[in-house]
């Protein structure tokens, strides 16, 4: 049981709020999926889906997260049900069916989502009341994106999420090839190419951000795709692009903060202008005195992700 405990404070005098789980398990899916985007970054796409006769199963929930990856939700009201057994065998059909769920998001995201799936990140976030060590072990030995989610609500209207382990896949899933591999659909040349292009010196740089972001926490994930590099907690709080050229090697990092606290040659708040990347506040790093400057933004953006 999860030793996080909450108290009111009235007049100097602290009460403990009881902590409980849902009533049903239905009421906590509607929870999540009613506010899915605000609490775990993820756009709701269908609930209780069907994956067809020979399958025989319901999907509790579908959606694509801030990086475009497929996205499974499964709830249990209890510590002792098998969520994990039952995630990774939904995992593996939706790969199996990628026809279909792009189909899904096309009807309901639109054409340019469908069109820009991260398959290679696809993920599935366990939710339940409670996790014992065997299934925290568990999750680090299987090869899939698996997130362990612990819920419990306290007093009226209040619901508490807390990551508990978090597994990143080393390699694509299901064979598919890592979005790192897969050679750029357009014109636009993938991360791993643009990497391979730039400046020891640039290199060295992108080195010491991310080696910045992975030390945050423990809880901190990081994710090559085919564009960017993301980091997250629950949700996203950065996203690294390496630009080489010639003429102005630079880095352009994405942080979840406002736009308004954009410096003039420095940053620039991209709320209302497209990107590679989530966030609204676009940093241009270009040295490590720059980079520098920059960290206290990424530090602030993973402590309100």
């Amino acid at each position: 049981m999860s030793d996080i405990k909450l108290f009111t404070i009235t007049n100097g005098n602290a009460a403990e709020l009881p902590g409980k789980a849902a009533s049903l398990e239905k009421d906590l899916q509607q929870h999540v999926e009613a506010n899915m985007e605000t609490l775990l970054g993820v756009r709701f796409l269908a609930t209780e889906y069907d994956t067809g006769k020979t399958h025989k199963g319901r999907i509790d929930s579908l959606g694509l997260d801030e990086s475009g990856c497929p996205v499974i939700v499964e709830y249990k009201r209890h510590s002792n049900e098998n969520v994990i057994n039952q995630g990774l065998f939904y995992l593996d059909w939706l790969l199996d069916h990628q026809a279909e769920f792009r189909w899904l998001v096309m009807e309901r995201l639109g054409k340019e989502a469908s069109e820009t799936i991260e398959w290679g990140g696809t993920r599935l976030i366990c939710i339940a009341s409670d996790f014992n060590k065997y299934d925290e072990h568990a999750v680090q030995q299987i090869n899939r994106n698996i997130e362990l989610m612990r819920y419990r609500y306290f007093g009226d209207g209040l619901l508490l999420l807390e990551l508990v382990n978090a597994q990143t896949a080393s390699r694509a899933l299901s064979g598919l090839p890592s979005s790192t591999d897969r050679t750029s659909s357009g014109k636009d040349k993938t991360q791993s190419e643009r990497l391979a292009e730039a400046p020891a010196d640039l290199k060295a740089l992108f080195d010491t951000v991310c080696d910045y972001a992975e030390q945050l926490g423990d809880e901190v994930q990081r994710k090559e795709l085919k564009l960017y590099t993301v980091f997250k907690r629950i949700r996203n709080f950065m996203s690294v692009v390496i630009m080489p050229g010639k003429a102005d090697p630079k880095l352009l990092i994405y942080l979840k903060l406002p736009g308004d606290l954009a410096e003039e040659d420095f940053s620039r708040d991209v709320t209302q202008i497209g990107h590679w990347g989530t966030g609204n506040l676009e940093l241009t790093v270009r040295s490590p005195e720059d980079w520098l400057k920059a960290k206290a933004l990424v530090e602030q953006s993973y402590q309100e992700s």
